[in-house]
């Protein structure tokens, strides 16, 4: 089940940020979150207040956590290597990560936000093979690199409802 996270899951929430940073790096990918200790509690108390934060519960227990945002997002209005395939309307999907202990994390999260959302874009570290591979299962499209206010890239993706591109630049 899909609700909107709410304070008193942070510790669950952060256990399983963990969780997903040690699967990251030992699974060839130890830097995407690893170095700096990503998502920091105070970006995960600010999802919380703007209501663009997302637990996945099983159980009773918190297995998975998402940031669902709607707009447009900053991240995205440079895209080198390729284009995004539309200039329509988006959703993003951030931060989605599981404990490791229940499948099916991604496509839960992918499909409350394709009940929210006709335009849906993610993006992940080249070194991220899991996600990649998941998000091109589900349907997405490899589209271009983007670039994070650090610098450090990321491999674009976008999913639409309608599979009828203009592949206009954005």
């Amino acid at each position: 089940m899909v609700r909107p996270a709410m304070e008193k899951d942070l510790p669950a929430i952060e256990s399983v940020y963990a969780a997903a940073r040690a699967y990251m790096c030992a699974n060839g990918n130890p830097h995407q979150w690893s170095d700096w200790g990503y998502p920091e509690h105070e970006l995960l108390v600010v999802d919380i207040k703007k209501r663009q934060l997302y637990v996945i519960v099983e159980g009773g227990t918190v297995h998975g956590v998402f940031a669902f945002v709607r707009g447009e997002d900053p991240t995205y209005a440079v895209i080198a290597d390729g284009c995004w395939p539309n200039a329509l309307p988006y959703a993003t999907l951030h931060r989605v990560a599981g404990d490791g202990t229940v499948k099916g994390i991604f496509t839960q999260a992918f499909e409350f936000a394709l009940s929210q959302a006709d335009e849906i874009r993610v993006d992940t570290h080249h070194d991220n093979k899991t996600m990649q591979h998941v998000v091109e299962k589900h349907g997405f499209r490899r589209c271009g690199v983007i670039y994070l206010a650090s610098g450090d890239p990321r491999i674009a993706y976008q999913y639409s409802k309608e599979r009828k591109p203009t592949y206009e630049n954005v």
